[in-house]
Parts: C-alpha cells; structure tokens; sequence
C-alpha cells in the first residue's frame, strides 16, 4: 500500500520532532553530567555531533561504495575511518576517558586524513568525465562533499578532544576562543552541505515544496554562527539557538522525506535494494543534525567566555 503525500508528510514531521527531542535530551545530559567542570557540556556535545556525522558519512559512504562495487580498494577506507569515528565519538560523548584519549585523537585525526585524500579522489571523479566540470557530471559524478563531510567529523571531533583535556572556563583552539573556531566551523559545514543539498534537489527540480527547506533555514543558521564568530561575546544566544535546534530537526525531517521518495520510486521498499541505492539518499539530512549540534556546543562556551569577562569587570 501506497503512503499518500500528507501522510507521509505528517509522518515526516514526527520522525524530525522525536528526532529533535533526542537530540535535547543528549544536551540535558551532557550540560547535567558535571557541573563542576564547564568545559564537559560544550566538550561532550561536540563529540555527539562528530558521531552522529560520521553515522551520516559512513551510511552514505557505504551505500554510494556499494554501487560503485569497491572498485577502488580506496572505496573501503571511508567505511574504516568513520566508524572508528563513530565509536570515538560515542566514547567521547558517554565517557570521555583519559585512558582512551589517544584512540579517540587517532580516529579523529585519519578521519580527517582520509577526508582530505577522498576530497581529491570525488574531484579527480568529476573531473575525468567527458566534459569535465559540468552540470551533469557534478549531478551524477562522485559526490564532493561527502569526503569533505568525514574530515569534518574528524575536526570537530579533534576540537571536542582538546575542549574536554583542558577543562577551563575559556578553552582555546589554535590559540584562539574555542567558541568562536568551532561556530566559524560550523557555519562554513552548514554552507557547504547547503551548497550539496541545493546542487541535488535542484538535480530533482525541486518537485516537493519541503526541497526547499535545506537551502532556506541552513543558510540562515550558517550566517547567524558566522555572525556570533565576530562580534563581541553575549551572554545569550537565543534566536540563534532555537533557529540551530530547527536545524537539527529538518535533518531527521528530511530523513522521512527521502524515505517517502524512496517509496515513491517503481517498487517502492518491496525493491528496496535497488531503490535505497537509486533513491534519495537516507543517510545525508542528518549532517544538518550534526552541526547544529556544533553550533549549540559553540554558543555554549562563547556565554561562558562572556560571563567570565563580566565578573572580571564587575
């Protein structure tokens, strides 16, 4: 039996509220773990974030591997790498132990690796093809911004790492605000995976109104975590915060949207093997997920580092 199109709609919009829910209560948890220690909170989003993009990478990864029959033994290595991820992630998130420190770093650190190197690899694809760079062949060649999305993972879970080892109330990256790196991050992902979504549905005419969706509330959580990287630090952030948690929400929203167009394709799930490969990617929405998660994890520790520069002031 065919789901209808409001149905699958309201379905949709359920999955992506259970899916935000989850996602509130994984930031309760952290910000109630230890409150003594500041840094836990922000250290310990961060590492859920850099999980849950590598779920998204390595599901993608695999599928998109798959068709393409692991013809380059290469193909295997973003599977290997974002699972390490994965489980680094999770450790991270839940435990966070001196004891596995390094595994975590060295997982992070060859996500990032093979990122990079599959980055080259997606372009050489494209490039390869007769034409060259054009429109059909960013359509249907390797998809850029998949490799770009695992080195992603790795680095911002190379930023949870050493957030959490330095347990201050004004962690620093690279010599810089913590807070202020990873929302610059966060908002150069959410425009690159905007730029993805946007090439893709536009590949698909845009034939659901809810396509527009990813190309419209992103960009405009990109732009408010590039605007909370070079002003001053507040104390609050609450716009952007609900506008990062309505992030996070369209990315398991859009899951239930490509499993509807999934059901839509000719044989619907009964031909899900060949209609999770052809059909719209299940694993990609969540990436939004995953860095509104940075975001949120970014806006926490740029308040501390105000709150901290008010009481020096006062």
């Amino acid at each position: 039996m065919n789901t209808g199109p409001v149905a699958a709609s309201l379905g949709a919009l359920v999955f992506g509220a259970v899916g935000g829910v989850a996602l509130r209560v994984v930031a309760e948890a952290g910000r109630n773990a230890r409150k003594s220690d500041i840094a836990v909170h922000p250290a310990r989003l961060t590492h859920s974030s850099a999980a849950l993009l590598a779920v998204s990478v390595l599901s993608d990864s695999a599928l998109g591997h798959y068709r393409g029959s692991f013809e380059n033994p290469g193909m295997f290595a973003p599977s290997i790498s974002s699972t390490l991820t994965l489980y680094a992630g999770a450790d991270g998130a839940m435990n966070a132990s001196a004891a596995r420190r390094s595994f975590r770093r060295g997982s992070f650190a060859l996500s990032v690796g093979v990122g990079v190197m599959g980055l080259g690899f997606h372009v050489y694809n494209v490039f390869r093809r007769p034409g060259g760079l054009t429109w059909l062949n960013l359509f249907y060649g390797a998809p850029v911004g998949a490799p770009a999305a695992l080195a992603v993972s790795g680095l911002v879970g190379l930023a949870a790492e050493r957030i959490s080892e330095q347990k201050a109330r004004e962690p620093t990256l690279f010599g810089l605000s913590a807070g202020r790196v990873l929302a610059a991050l966060s908002g150069l992902a959410l425009a690159g995976t905007v730029v993805e979504a946007a090439l893709f549905h536009f590949r698909g005419a845009f034939q659901n109104p809810f396509m527009w969706a990813p190309v419209t509330l992103p960009p405009v959580a990109s732009a408010l975590m590039a605007k909370a990287t070079v002003e001053r630090p507040a104390l609050t952030h609450s716009f952007t915060r609900a506008w990062l948690w309505m992030t996070a929400a369209l990315g398991f929203i859009g899951v239930g949207f490509h499993a509807y167009g999934v059901s839509r394709a000719m044989g619907g799930w009964r031909n899900w093997s060949q209609n999770l490969i052809d059909g719209p990617p299940l694993p990609a929405p969540p990436s939004f997920s995953a860095l509104a998660l940075t975001g949120l994890a970014a806006l926490s520790l740029i308040e501390t580092e105000a709150n901290a520069r008010d009481r020096q002031t006062a």
